[in-house]
C-alpha cells in the first residue's frame, strides 16, 4: 500500500530530518577515529526492531479492531520487516478523552465524536488541522439514530411518535458525548425540515418530557432498557443495534429515513505522544490503513456505515437510505453546537427548567 501523507506532517518530519543530518555531521567532525568501537556499535535503532503503538477508542469499535489490527501489523511486516505491537484501551468515548488527558499515552485515538478529538486539541496533545489529516475530514466510520423498541411493545414508525406520550430512554448530552448525537438528531429532524428554532425546541421539549431519567452516560441507558425493562423507546445508534443482533440480542427498531444525523466518527494521530515514542510513521500509517477497503470492510461488518464508496456500495442492503441525511457542519458545526446547545443556561438546560426537571 501506498500512503499519501499530509503535507504538514511531510514537512515536520523533513524538518526533523535535517536537524539529524546536521547533528550527525557534528558527531563526525567531533570523532577523532570513527572506525573505534564506540563509533560502529551504537545502539541506534533500526527499521527492524519491534515498536509499539497504542491505540485509544470507544468500547463498540473493539469487535472491528480486532479484525483489522492483525491485518495492519502483517502488511506493515512485509513492507518494512519491522514488528509492530499495538496497544488497545477500549471504554466509553468521553471517558477515553479523559484518559488521554490524564496522561494515557495515546498515539491514535478512535473517538465518538470530534467534540472529544478537540478537547485533546486544546489540551495541546493533538495539532490543529488534524482533520486534514485523513480522507473525509478525517472521519473514519459513520451511523446514524435508530429507534429501539420491544417485541409486542409500542409501533414506532418515525421521530413524531417520540412525542405521543410514549417513555423515551436516553441519556444526559451535558454528560453523555454519545447522548449529544441523539438530542442533534431530535432537533435537526424539525430544523432540517425548514421549521425554525421555535418548532424545534418544541418538538425536543415534547419528547424530553417523556424521558423518564437522564442517566448519565448510553451504557447506563442501554441498561435501563435492555436490563431494567424501563421506557417504550430506546434512542440507540445503528451500529449498536446491527451488533448486538450479531450477538444474539434482538430487538425491532427502525431508522428514520425522511431525516437523519450523521454520526462521524474521527481518528486522529496524537501528535505530542508519536514525536515522544518516535512512533510517528507507523501510526500515520495505521490511520490511513483503516480507509483501505479491507479495513472500511471489517467496519461494516460489526455495522459501522463505511466512508469509502465502494464498500457502502457492497453493504448497501445493510443499511437503509436515508433520504435527507444531515450533519454536524449543517447545525453550525461543534463549537456553535456547543454554545447553543450544551454549555451552561443554554438551549438545554433552558429546555430542563420548562419542564420542571433537574439534571
Amino acid at each position: 500500500m501506498t500512503t499519501t501523507l499530509h503535507y504538514r506532517s511531510w514537512l515536520r518530519r523533513s524538518s526533523r530530518g535535517l536537524v539529524m543530518i546536521c547533528l550527525s555531521a557534528i558527531a563526525a567532525c567531533a570523532s577523532v577515529d570513527d572506525t573505534t568501537p564506540e563509533a560502529t556499535n551504537g545502539d541506534s535503532a533500526t527499521a527492524s526492531d519491534p515498536i509499539e503503538l497504542t491505540l485509544v477508542s470507544y468500547a463498540v469499535t473493539q469487535r472491528a479492531y480486532e479484525q483489522i489490527i492483525p491485518m495492519f501489523v502483517e502488511q506493515w511486516k512485509e513492507e518494512t520487516g519491522q514488528t509492530v505491537a499495538i496497544d488497545q484501551s477500549y471504554g466509553g468515548s468521553g471517558s477515553q478523552t479523559r484518559a488521554v488527558l490524564d496522561g494515557l499515552e495515546a498515539d491514535v485515538v478512535a473517538l465518538a465524536l470530534a467534540l472529544d478529538t478537540q478537547e485533546i486539541e486544546n489540551a495541546g496533545l493533538i495539532e490543529p488541522g488534524w482533520e486534514d489529516e485523513a480522507p473525509y475530514g478525517a472521519i473514519v466510520t459513520r451511523s446514524v439514530v435508530a429507534l429501539v423498541t420491544r417485541e409486542g411493545g409500542a409501533t414506532v414508525q418515525g421521530w413524531s411518535d417520540l412525542a405521543r406520550g410514549l417513555k423515551v430512554i436516553t441519556a444526559n448530552p451535558k454528560t453523555s458525548g454519545g447522548a449529544r448525537w441523539n438530542y442533534l438528531a431530535l432537533w435537526g429532524a424539525i430544523a432540517q425540515s425548514g421549521k425554525d428554532d421555535g418548532a424545534a425546541d418544541a418538538f425536543t421539549t415534547a419528547v424530553y418530557k417523556n424521558v423518564p431519567v437522564l442517566p448519565k452516560n448510553a451504557r447506563e441507558a442501554s441498561d435501563l432498557f435492555y436490563k431494567q425493562s424501563q421506557g417504550d423507546v430506546l434512542i440507540n445508534y445503528e451500529n449498536e443495534v446491527l451488533l448486538a443482533a450479531q450477538q444474539g440480542d434482538v430487538q425491532p427498531y427502525v431508522i428514520p429515513t425522511d431525516y437523519n444525523i450523521s454520526i462521524d466518527n474521527p481518528i486522529a494521530v496524537v501528535d505530542a505522544n508519536v514525536d515522544k515514542h518516535g512512533t510517528r510513521e507507523v501510526a500515520e500509517a495505521f490511520v490511513a490503513f483503516l480507509y483501505t477497503s479491507e479495513a472500511q470492510r471489517e467496519f461494516a461488518k460489526v455495522g459501522f456505515r463505511p466512508v469509502d464508496p465502494g464498500v457502502a456500495t457492497e453493504f448497501a442492503d445493510q443499511f437503509p437510505k436515508v433520504d435527507q441525511l444531515f450533519t454536524v457542519t449543517d447545525l453550525g458545526g461543534w463549537d456553535a453546537i456547543q454554545a447553543k446547545f450544551f454549555a451552561d443556561g443554554a438551549a438545554f438546560d433552558k429546555m430542563l427548567a420548562k419542564i420542571g426537571r433537574s439534571q
